[in-house]
Parts: structure tokens; sequence; C-alpha cells
């Protein structure tokens, strides 16, 4: 699918610069979003983690997947908050390097009144690096 056929993330999530981990959508079903993050090397986090062996903070990486969550949760609903409220099953299975392209996918699992429950894979070059499991709560709020 073209990409430009989605609006731009910023349109969706509450984030912006220097904190969001995500760039653009690639592509969106009812209860799926793919996104992506280009890696570029000069982020801050790079510089203090660590200075001689660079890697993105998995917390970082978590992130990334709750605004693509946010992401998915908003183009469903049209606006609103999403905040997380569960974390659980993260699993690290590779390092994340300046210059990497993270691909991202979320599926919402279920939804109960204004908990939304998901899961998300990030993968760089076809390899997975995180596998998480997230519950979002939507609060009224505008972006």
């Amino acid at each position: 699918m073209d990409s430009s056929q989605f609006p731009a993330i910023t349109d969706l999530i509450a984030q912006r610069p220097p904190f969001l981990f995500v760039d653009k959508i690639i592509d969106r079903g009812e209860k799926f979003i793919k996104t992506s993050l280009q890696l570029t090397g000069e982020e801050e986090f790079f510089k203090g983690h660590f200075p001689n062996n660079p890697i993105m903070p998995g917390v970082l990486l978590q992130e990334a997947l709750f605004q693509s969550g946010a992401a998915l949760m908003s183009a469903m609903a049209g606006s609103g908050l999403g905040v997380v409220t569960r974390v659980q099953n993260a699993k690290f299975k590779s390092m994340v390097r300046p210059g990497d392209l993270l691909e991202m996918e979320v599926q919402l699992m279920e939804s109960l009144a204004n908990a939304h429950f998901m899961k998300g894979v990030t993968k760089v070059l076809g390899k997975t690096v995180l596998i998480i499991e997230f519950s979002v709560a939507s609060v009224s709020g505008n972006l």
C-alpha cells in the first residue's frame, strides 16, 4: 500500500519531537497498524546510551510501539488520548543501533469499555527485536 494515503503521525497522536518515535504509518487495518522509524544516529539518546557502543534504550523501543498503538486508537476513534496502563511479557531479542529502520506492528486484541489490549512487534531487517503486550486506556483529551 502507498503510505501517502494515511494521515501524518502527528495528526493522530500528541507526542512531538524530541519524544516522537514513529516517522510514518505504512499500513492500517481495522485492528492493526504498521509504522516505521528511521534512526539517523543523531538522536540525543545515542550520545549517552552508550557513547562507545550506541544502542536504543529498551524503554524507547517500547514507547515507539505505544505511540503506534495510540495512532491506531486515534484512527479508530477519531480523537482522544491513550494512556498506557499495563506492560507485560516484554521480550528484547536484539539491539537497535544508529541507522536502523524500525518496522513496527501493533494489533488490537480486545477492547473492554475504555481499555484496549494490544500486542506489538518491532523488527529490523526482518529480525524481531521486541515483542510486547500492553494495555491502553482511552481518556478524554485533545491532541
